[in-house]
């Protein structure tokens, strides 16, 4: 068995923090956006019965720390399925450390691929269920698409997909830890809140200038100075002609959205000379 399957970036068109949990974690309320950049997960049987992960990334754990094997054993142990030994192999395009969910979508196309060649009568709920202790964002990257996430990021609810447009996407050359943001987080203080109900009515209208005007995210209002960059990014795509811009996650990647591909292109070659990692993309649809 040889199967190959994409593992689509994710995007934060709104993140709100709610309240700190008696857990440690916090309830949040975003709304989530899969995009076309993507990385590829294929898996191959071996007759050892071992499980070994490979990347194209030298840097990136190739053991246990990984959120693929994570994923593998998740599977097996959530369905009672004998493990057959795997090889997964995974070639990377999103940035990591990015706040696109990079490791969490990777983990999301092992378990497709894995209900594709072992459960395929699986329920897609019952996989949504297996993949929320691999990863807060992992249930959504299963099913992709347009959602508003809820919990920690696992209870899901589908919402109309994001108008078509073109996205732009710019990651400077340093990473945030998200540890760190949340305890910068002080929910009393915060001036701002996104407009999530009105996010959710502009998406149901099919409104893309409605959504675009009501991207926000919380982490933005906490960001130390050192992450100033930041907001450089979001006023170049803005003078770039992007409608509307928004730091993803915990950052730092920045995303502008754009209606006509020309100009999304223009400022996607722009950024070019001044950041390390700019992509163009499209909102993907969802997958299951």
């Amino acid at each position: 068995m040889v199967c190959t399957e994409p593992a689509f970036a994710k995007l934060n068109l709104s993140l709100d923090i709610l309240r700190r949990r008696s857990d440690g974690y916090h309830d949040m309320r975003m709304v989530m956006q899969s995009v076309t950049l993507r990385d590829a997960v294929t898996l191959t049987e071996r007759e050892d019965g071992a499980l070994y992960i490979s990347n194209s990334l030298p840097f990136l754990p190739c053991d246990e720390g990984n959120i693929a094997a994570k994923a593998v054993r998740r599977f097996f142990e959530g369905t009672g399925l004998p493990f057959p030994g795997l090889s997964v192999h995974i070639q990377k395009e999103i940035p990591v450390c990015a706040g696109m969910a990079g490791g969490s979508t990777d983990g999301a196309a092992v378990l497709r691929a894995l209900r594709r060649s072992y459960a395929p009568d699986l329920p897609w709920e019952r996989l949504e269920e297996i993949a929320a202790p691999v990863g807060s964002d992992v249930p959504f990257c299963v099913r992709g698409g347009t959602a508003l996430a809820e919990g920690r990021g696992e209870v899901l609810t589908e919402l109309p997909p994001m108008p078509p447009c073109w996205i732009v996407l710019c990651k400077p050359a340093f990473s945030i830890s998200t540890p760190e943001l949340f305890a910068q987080v002080r929910l009393r203080r915060l001036r701002c809140r996104p407009d999530t109900a009105g996010l959710l009515r502009a998406l149901e209208a099919g409104d893309l200038e409605g959504a675009a005007r009501r991207l926000y995210n919380i982490f933005e209002d906490v960001l130390p100075r050192r992450y100033s960059q930041v907001f450089d990014i979001k006023s170049a795509l803005l003078d770039l002609g992007a409608m509307a811009s928004s730091m993803t996650g915990s950052g730092p990647t920045v995303f502008g959205v754009f209606r006509e591909r020309t100009r999304a292109a223009e400022a996607a070659e722009a950024l070019r000379g001044q950041y390390p990692a700019v992509f163009l993309c499209e909102p993907a649809a969802r997958l299951v």
